[in-house]
C-alpha cells in the first residue's frame, strides 16, 4: 500500500535536491534473492555484459588481455535477464512513484541503465562526475533513475556521490571534457564538487535521482563485489527521439493506478 504523504515528501526532496534516498523500500529477503540471482549470472558471465577494459575509465584494465581484463562492469538488460528483475522494474510502488512525479503514466527505458551495476575490488574503475543526460536523447531532459542497493554501499566500496541541486544548474559545454565528464581542474567546477555528499546505503535502500544531477562513484577498496540494480523511467509524454540510441529498444509502459 502506498503511503501518499510519504511519497509526496520524497518527491519534494527529489525536486529540490535532485536525488532522494528511500530507506528499506525492498524487503531484505527479496533483496537477497535479487542479489543471489545477480551473483549467479556474474559467476557464469551471462551475456550481455559490459567490461571495465572496454570503457577504460580511471583504474580499469587497459585491455581485455591485461590483468583483470575480464572484469565485468555491468550485467546489461536486467529487464530481460530474470523474472525477479522484471518484477521490480514494473513494481506497483515504482509505477505509483513515477506516475505521481510526472502526473502521467510512466515508461521504463530499456535503452539506458536497465542493468546490474557491479563494482569489483582492484579492477573496478571510478566513475567521474557527469550527468546521465549527456548521452540520452529524449524530447525533454526529464528522466529519473532508480538505484536499488543489493548490499551495503559506502564510500570505501564505491558508493554514489551527488552534487545537491545540480539538476537545476545551466552548465556550459566548456565545463565538460570531450567524453562529457565534468572538468575537475576548473576552479568553478572544483568549488561545486566540494558540496557533494555520499549516499551510504543498506541492502533494500533505493536512490531516486534526476538525469541532470551531477554524480560520481569511486573505486571499490574492499574485498567484496558491490551489486546495484538500476532502471530509468520517463513520463509518457517524453518519448525518445526517433533514430537515436534512446529509441533503439522497445520500452515498457508501467501500469497506471488511474485505470
Amino acid at each position: 500500500m502506498v503511503d501518499n504523504l510519504k511519497l509526496e515528501q520524497e518527491i519534494a526532496v527529489l525536486r529540490e535536491e535532485g536525488f532522494v534516498v528511500v530507506r528499506g523500500l525492498v524487503d531484505p529477503k527479496h533483496c537477497a534473492a535479487l542479489r543471489h540471482t545477480a551473483e549467479a549470472q556474474l559467476a557464469v558471465s551471462a551475456a550481455p555484459l559490459e567490461y571495465e577494459a572496454d570503457l577504460r575509465y580511471p583504474g580499469a584494465p587497459t585491455s581485455r588481455q591485461a590483468a583483470g581484463g575480464e572484469t565485468v562492469r555491468r550485467l546489461l538488460d536486467a529487464y530481460g535477464r530474470d523474472a525477479l528483475f522484471r518484477e521490480w522494474a514494473v513494481a506497483p510502488q515504482i509505477a505509483a512513484w513515477m506516475e505521481r512525479y510526472w502526473d502521467e503514466p510512466a515508461v521504463l527505458s530499456r535503452a539506458h541503465h536497465n542493468c546490474i551495476m557491479t563494482k569489483h575490488p582492484a579492477y573496478g574503475s571510478l566513475t567521474g562526475w557527469h550527468r546521465d543526460a549527456r548521452y540520452w536523447s529524449f524530447k525533454r531532459d526529464e528522466l529519473i533513475s532508480v538505484w536499488l542497493a543489493l548490499g551495503p554501499e559506502k564510500a570505501e566500496n564505491g558508493a554514489l556521490w551527488f552534487v545537491p541541486k545540480s539538476h537545476r544548474l545551466r552548465l556550459s559545454a566548456e565545463r565538460f571534457d570531450q567524453a562529457k565528464f565534468f572538468r575537475a581542474e576548473q576552479p568553478e567546477n572544483a568549488e561545486l564538487m566540494q558540496t557533494a555528499c555520499a549516499t551510504e546505503l543498506a541492502a533494500g535502500d533505493v536512490v531516486f535521482f534526476h538525469c541532470n544531477t551531477l554524480h560520481s562513484a569511486g573505486p571499490n577498496q574492499t574485498d567484496a563485489v558491490k551489486f546495484s540494480l538500476v532502471f530509468t523511467y520517463h513520463g509518457m509524454s517524453n518519448p525518445p527521439l526517433p533514430d537515436s540510441r534512446s529509441a533503439a529498444q522497445d520500452e515498457v509502459a508501467l501500469a497506471s493506478s488511474r485505470t
